[in-house]
C-alpha cells in the first residue's frame, strides 16, 4: 500500500491530480485510513492506464468512459479493445510523423555544420536533392516525403 505521496514521487504527478483522479470516479476502491488514501496495486495500475490515455491524446471524459466500460465488466471487452486499437494507430501516426521530423531537423543539423565548415552553402545547394551522402540523403528524403 502506498500513500498519496508515494505515488505521486512515483508517478511524477502532483498530488492535486491524484485527488483529482479519485474524486472523478478512477480509484473505486480506494482504501482510505481517516483522511488518508492508501493506493494498492490495482491503483498503480489504473494510474497506469489513465496516463497511457492521456498520453496517448485521450481526454480525461473518454477516459472515464472506458472506466465505466470496465465497471460493466466483460459486456464491454470489445469497446475497450476498439478504444486501445484506436489510439495504437493514433500513436503509430503521430510515431511516423515525429520521425519525418526529426529526420529533417537531422538533415538541417548536418547541413549547417556542413555550412559553417564550407563558409558558405553553396557545396551542399550543388547535391541537392539526390546527390547528398548516402546517410544523409536517407535523412532528406524521409524528411521531404
Amino acid at each position: 500500500m502506498y500513500t498519496i505521496g508515494q505515488v505521486s514521487a512515483m508517478f511524477n504527478l502532483p498530488v492535486s491530480t491524484l485527488r483529482y483522479y479519485d474524486k472523478e470516479g478512477f480509484f473505486p476502491n480506494l482504501e482510505r485510513k481517516g483522511n488518508i488514501r492508501y493506493f494498492s496495486d490495482n491503483e498503480l495500475e489504473a494510474l497506469r492506464v489513465i496516463e497511457c490515455l492521456k498520453k496517448s491524446g485521450l481526454e480525461i471524459k473518454d477516459i472515464k468512459q472506458f472506466f465505466i466500460w470496465v465497471s460493466e465488466g466483460s459486456s464491454s471487452y470489445a469497446k475497450r479493445k476498439e478504444l486501445f486499437e484506436a489510439r495504437k494507430s493514433a500513436v503509430e501516426t503521430e510515431i511516423l510523423e515525429l520521425q519525418k521530423t526529426l529526420s529533417l531537423l537531422k538533415f538541417k543539423c548536418w547541413y549547417y555544420e556542413t555550412a559553417l565548415e564550407n563558409g558558405n552553402e553553396d557545396t551542399i545547394n550543388a547535391m541537392l536533392p539526390d546527390k547528398l551522402p548516402k546517410n544523409i540523403q536517407k535523412l532528406y528524403d524521409k524528411g521531404h516525403a
